[in-house]
Parts: structure tokens; C-alpha cells; sequence
């Protein structure tokens, strides 16, 4: 079986993150190693990470150095990954039981590096240790293909459902930017002539924090996708516009539905 390197970038999450990292233990796909990096939190997210590596060998907490962000504690935890694949999730998610086993099977066939999959969206006020109650919640659907252009308008892949083949790819780390780190990699992954596959089946649980409106939270993205298109993808400022105004079109239109 490949070895999978689960990147966890940790920060204040003791209350989620037993269900997190106890939702990647029991894996139906047991060669993996959880990449968990702590960034500097106040609480007892160390010490839990701590219990874990004890409990199970598969856990390899790090604290780092210095508070960060998400962008450079995943990166701290890709540059120690040993996988063939790297597959992300954060410390307040979930997975599915057979999420990587399926993943997997579905990157063997689906002739690119990068996939995803469907994932179930639930309010974060839920507080349960397990994903039984998954079912019962919102599906995100997958697209079956995505390609650079369609990215450029879109964010079409969930975080916590990617996994990119290093054996490919090789070691590919995220920009380090304040917001939007994982968008920038997908899209530099997809530069280079990459399309992305979804796999269907849902096989995630994200936890959705409401701080005020959908649409006010999409539209506080504005300037951070500015400076992706112009900076990042060194989009010019025709493309870069109308980038954006796609973008924003789809964010409002999606508040609606």
C-alpha cells in the first residue's frame, strides 16, 4: 500500500482535534503517518498531540518555532513527509472512514496527481467525536474535472478532501500568505497544465464557523484574491479583473442558493 502523510496544522483546537486525528487513525487505509504541526497555541492542543504519538506511532507532532499561520505550519509538516501521497486535513475536520482507501483506489485511475473528493458541510457548533451524523448534513459535490481556468474563477476543491501524488509532483509546499495558502498551491499544481479530478462520494466533514454572513465572508476574500492573481499567478490586471469579478459573482450567487 502507498504510505499517505496527513498534513495537520494545529492552533488552539484542543476541544475538535482528539475527533480529527481519531477520524485519520481509523483509516481503512493504515499505512499513513498524521503530520501535525502546533503553532504556538495556548491551550492543550501540544499536550493531546503528545497523547496520541504515545498512543499510536503513526502521530508525529512538531511544535514550531515560532506562531506562523496555517500556510507555514503545513509546510513545516510537508517538508517531513515520507508519503507517496500528501493529503491534507485540519485539526477541526474530519474524514470518513474509507476516505483514503477510496481516494487512493480513485487516484490510481484517474490519470493526474491532483484529486478530491465531495465532503459534508455541518455548523461547527456541533460538537461530536465521531462522523456518524455525517449523512445528515449539506453535500459540497465534487466536480468530476477541473482545469486552471476554471480554478482561476472558482476554488472548486476542498482542503480537507486534496491529496496530490508526491511521487509525481514531488514535494510541493503552499505560498506562505496570510490567507488562501491552499488555493495558491491547487492553482500552481494546475499551472503547469494539470487538471484536477473530484471523486464523487463524499467523504469528509467540515465544520463551518459562522462569524456574520456568507456573502460578508466571501467578500472579505476580495483583497486576498487580488493579490493571489497579481502576485502569485502574475495575472495581468485585465485578467486579474475579470478573474475577480467571476469570483465574486459566484461567491454571491452561491450566498443565495
Amino acid at each position: 500500500m502507498p504510505l499517505v502523510s496527513v498534513v495537520m496544522p494545529v492552533y488552539n483546537s484542543a476541544v475538535t482535534l482528539g475527533a480529527a486525528i481519531r477520524s485519520v487513525l481509523t483509516q481503512t487505509h493504515s499505512d499513513l503517518e498524521v503530520l501535525a504541526t502546533d503553532d504556538k497555541s495556548s491551550d492543550d492542543s501540544m499536550d493531546l498531540l503528545r497523547d496520541f504519538a504515545r498512543q499510536d506511532e503513526r502521530v508525529l507532532p512538531e511544535s514550531a518555532p515560532e506562531r506562523g499561520g496555517a500556510g507555514r505550519a503545513r509546510n513545516l509538516a510537508i517538508t517531513r513527509a515520507r508519503g507517496d501521497y500528501i493529503a491534507f486535513l485540519d485539526s477541526d475536520d474530519m474524514w470518513l472512514p474509507e476516505k483514503i482507501e477510496r481516494q487512493v483506489t480513485f487516484a490510481a485511475t484517474a490519470d493526474t496527481p491532483l484529486t478530491f473528493t465531495s465532503y459534508y458541510k455541518m455548523d461547527a457548533e456541533h460538537d461530536g467525536e465521531s462522523v456518524d451524523f455525517a449523512p445528515n448534513g449539506r453535500v459540497v459535490r465534487a466536480r468530476e474535472h477541473v482545469d486552471y481556468r476554471a480554478m482561476l474563477v472558482q476554488d472548486h476543491i476542498g482542503a480537507l478532501t486534496a491529496m496530490y501524488d508526491r511521487t509525481v509532483l514531488g514535494t510541493r509546499l503552499m505560498p506562505e500568505m496570510p490567507k488562501r495558502q491552499d488555493y495558491a498551491l491547487w492553482l500552481s499544481i494546475m499551472r503547469d497544465g494539470i487538471d484536477a479530478r473530484g471523486l464523487p462520494e463524499p467523504l469528509a466533514v467540515y465544520r463551518s464557523h459562522r462569524a456574520g454572513s456568507l456573502s460578508s465572508n466571501k467578500l472579505s476574500l476580495v483583497p486576498y484574491n487580488w493579490s493571489l492573481y497579481r502576485e502569485h499567478e502574475q495575472l495581468s490586471v485585465p485578467r486579474s479583473t475579470q478573474a475577480l469579478a467571476g469570483a465574486v459573482w459566484h461567491s454571491l450567487r452561491k450566498s443565495r442558493i
